[in-house]
Parts: C-alpha cells; structure tokens; sequence
C-alpha cells in the first residue's frame, strides 16, 4: 500500500529514524490553510501537527507539506491522526514568499517530474519558464514543458513557440490541447506507476482542465484510482474568456492518484516565482550559460565586464539570447541577495538568542 504511494528504497532507508512507538508512517495528500490529510495503510484522514511541529519548528518550511512522508499517531478509531515527524525529503519545491522577505515557501516535497505548464495562447513567457527552471533544479526535481491550448495557435506560430522553449532549456516538451485531445496520450505516457509529478504554472494555464482529463479520459487512462480522496467533480473548472485566459480554480495543494498508478500534484496558480536557489542552482537552471561558462578565462567569471568571459562572446556572436542572458544574471543576483538575507537574518537571531539568555541570567532565571 505505503509503496503504491511512493514509499519506495529511499524513504524506507530512514525509516528506522523516523520510527516512534505507537505510531505508522504516511504521505501528505493535502494541505489547505493548515489543515492536512494524510494517506497510511488505512486509507485517507485529517491530521494535525504535534505541538513540537506546530510551535517548535526554525521556519514554517519545516512543516510538513504535500508530498511528505511522516510519522503518524492514529487515534479516534484510526479516523484521524497527529504528525510528530517530517521524513527527510528527497526533492523540494519551493520558492520564496511574496514581497520583500527572504521567507520561504513550500510548495511540495518528494516530486519526480515537474510539469511547467504554459498556454500557447495569451501566457507564453521564457522569463517564467526560466524561473521554474532555476526552481527545480535547485529542488532536483526533473523539469517538463508542457504547452497547453495549442488549438488556439496556427501550426506556424507553434513551431515558433518550441524553438523559443529549445533555445530556453533541453527539458522535454509536450504540446497538447485539451479541447481537441492532441498530444494528451503523449502526456499519459509519461507517467509512471508509483512516481509522483507536479503541475506548476500560472492561474487559467489548463492545469485543472488537464488533470480531469487525465483522471476521467479514455478506459485504461482515465477514471480516478479506487483509492483516491478526490474525485473529479471536486476539481472545478470554469469556461476560459474570449482571449483564451482561464480562470483560477485550484485553491490548495492536493496529491490525486491516477487509474495507472501515477502519483499527481496539482497546485494553485503562482503569481510570482521567486527564487530562493543559491547561485549554483541558478546556473544548473541555465544548463547552457554554465556549459559556456567552463570556458571563461577566469573560474570566477561573474560574466559581466570580465575580459575574457565566453558567455558575453556567445551574447555577442548572437549565439546566446541577449534576453536569456540578462534573465541569467538577474536571477544570479536575486539569488545572491537571498542568500545574504539568510545569513543576515540567521545573524539576527543569532544574536537575539544570546540577548535573551543574558537578560535571563541576569534576573535569575
């Protein structure tokens, strides 16, 4: 059952220090405003977090997400659980929180394969998809393209789209629509038993539209796995508008079980993608910037006004996008940024900590 569920090798490597008397281990299936539900060998209930997780965590990150394995205290009949502890996790998604904080956010945890969903029609944006890029890999989570609504471009202006998506990163593409049902048994085929993927992409995309259809299409494809919490009439779409712009739909992060046995997590729509990747998962998401990189004069090239820097002589030669490489750099930055508000911020309550314990020492604490 816990194997079904992706409960494979790994995870059942550290099961002997994720072990507590009294209790099991399950996965997380949904989170919503923190509520959990979580799926054992006795099928799927709500669960709460144990006072150390909810009030004794660094950060919110710590907390369990969609995708983690966790161990679990059953109790009222085994009809609900509490969450004492977080398995260790294999991959992440994450991103930082909106504003101006350095908070992170996370998305969901132990994920195979990552759609990057993107319309054809009115939301194709190569700085977007150059962002979940840099997410994922610094997650390790392997990247998909996945372009929707292609019965709304001319053959023509497709083939434009994929050379765009060609020159942005070596991932497979998959174009497909779901009104016409093209390139929807490519997508079925790309998923495999007992592995977990992802949807990500923005509100209106088709992700919701695109997970029916792969929960309810043809026999042998389609109905929604006996086991499964959520059914397709809970996953509601509403009619695109006369642009072809969809309408946001998903409102929480839950993993669905397909009829093949292929795990799937569909998540709300993210207006913005912020990375919090250091610079070296920057440069895994530009798998081309950093090849040419290796051939820069200086190991050090920040590839900016450095003489010698192979990067701005592909820029200049027109073998490198110039947009590709401004994108390159202004993400090296914020990675850059983020990673020196961490470190500011840890000084901080480093610092704090110390505060705190004087003042208790020196009133007798």
């Amino acid at each position: 059952m816990l194997q079904s569920w992706g409960f494979d090798p790994w995870f059942a490597a550290h099961a002997a220090d994720m072990f507590m008397e009294g209790c099991g281990f399950a996965r997380v299936c949904a989170v919503d405003r923190g509520a959990y539900r979580i799926r054992g060998e006795g099928g799927e209930v709500p669960a709460e977090l144990a006072g150390r997780l909810a009030y004794h965590v660094d950060s919110a990150a710590d907390r369990p997400c969609v995708g983690d394995w966790v161990t679990v205290q059953w109790h009222s009949d085994g009809t609900a659980a509490i969450i004492h502890r977080v398995f260790p996790r294999r991959t992440v998604l994450r991103r930082k929180t909106a504003g101006d904080g350095c908070a992170v956010q996370m998305i969901a945890a132990n994920i195979d394969t990552a759609f990057i969903v993107q319309s054809c029609h009115y939301d194709f944006n190569p700085g977007r998809l150059e962002r979940y890029l840099v997410m994922l890999a610094d997650g390790g989570v392997e990247p998909v393209v996945v372009l929707t609504k292609t019965d709304l471009v001319t053959p023509e202006d497709l083939g434009n789209l994929l050379a765009v998506v060609a020159a942005v990163t070596p991932a497979r593409v998959i174009a497909l629509s779901s009104v016409t049902g093209a390139g929807l048994d490519v997508l079925r085929q790309a998923l495999a038993p007992g592995r977990t993927y992802c949807l990500l992409g923005s509100s209106g995309v088709g992700k919701t539209t695109l997970l029916n259809q792969l929960t309810s299409g043809q026999a042998g494809a389609g109905g929604l796995h006996e086991h499964a919490h959520v059914t397709r009439a809970d996953r509601a779409t509403r009619a695109v508008s006369a642009t072809g712009e969809g309408t946001h739909t998903t409102t929480r992060r839950q993993l669905t079980m397909l009829d093949g046995g292929a795990l799937v997590v569909d998540t709300p729509g993210m207006r913005e993608v912020g990375t919090v990747a250091a610079a070296d998962g920057v440069d895994a998401g530009f798998a081309d910037i950093a090849l040419l990189a290796g051939e820069c004069r200086y190991a050090d090239c920040r590839h900016e006004h450095e003489a010698g820097c192979a990067v701005r002589a592909a820029v200049d030669r027109g073998e490198l996008s110039a947009t590709h490489y401004r994108n390159y750099l202004k993400l090296r930055k914020e990675a850059e940024f983020s990673e020196m508000s961490q470190l500011d911020r840890r000084r901080k309550d480093k610092a704090f900590g110390k505060l705190v314990k004087s003042v208790k020492k020196h009133m007798g604490y």
